[in-house]
């Protein structure tokens, strides 16, 4: 190792508090033995890098350029998301809703945080917290608006509960102007939240 590369792997200058606090106790935790840090960068590789919201970004992003996919999806979500090699512990039994002008859906959990890992990542603390788990189902159009969705009042508001044993992914609707674009293009334009329900697709760039 050079110098270089070993000052850049011990420079902790730019790490905030928190950061600093995680790699003490990775540290300590290592050296008493009770983790492997090969495995935890495996881990943590693993959430960064391959499960995450762009997997269930291209997910929606197939459904919106091929409609045998679409129809697929929301007929049988599991076997059509496990077709673009996303699967695993927390996504077994999905279900896709499809938002429409008429509909939107909000997905939930009241009971703790089952969320679909495999297509979405790690579930936001939001989602998690208790004022959120409570008013999505009581006030879903005003917890929309609290993140800056305002819905027309015809739109019917549909409230999906997930549970450990069915999990759900939002369908949002495909901007208008966006005919023109690829399937990668796309997927840029799906947020985590859209395909939650607590946002909408973002519209491409004029």
């Amino acid at each position: 190792m050079s110098e270089h590369d070993h000052k850049h792997s011990h420079d902790h200058s730019e790490l905030g508090e928190m950061d600093l606090r995680v790699r003490a106790l990775e540290s300590v935790l290592t050296q008493k033995g009770y983790i492997d840090p090969v495995a935890l960068d495996r881990l943590i590789d693993t959430y960064q890098t391959r499960i995450g919201p762009h997997n269930g970004a291209r997910v929606v992003a197939r459904a919106w350029v091929d409609p045998a996919f679409r129809a697929r999806l929301l007929r049988d979500a599991s076997a059509a998301i496990a077709s673009l090699g996303y699967a695993g512990r927390q996504g077994e039994h999905m279900q896709a809703v499809a938002n429409t002008p008429g509909r939107h859906n909000l997905v939930v959990c009241t009971l703790c945080s089952c969320y679909p890992w495999p297509v979405l990542g790690l579930p936001p603390t939001w989602y998690k917290s208790a004022p959120y788990r409570s008013r999505a189902v009581r006030d879903p159009r005003g917890v929309l608006a609290d993140f800056g969705v305002v819905l027309p009042e015809y739109t019917e508001i549909r409230v999906w509960d997930s549970t450990a044993e069915l999990r759900y992914l939002v369908l949002p609707e495909r901007p208008a102007g966006t005919e023109s674009m690829d399937e990668e293009a796309l997927a840029s334009l799906i947020t985590r939240d859209s395909m939650i329900g607590t946002g909408l697709a973002l519209k491409p760039a004029p």
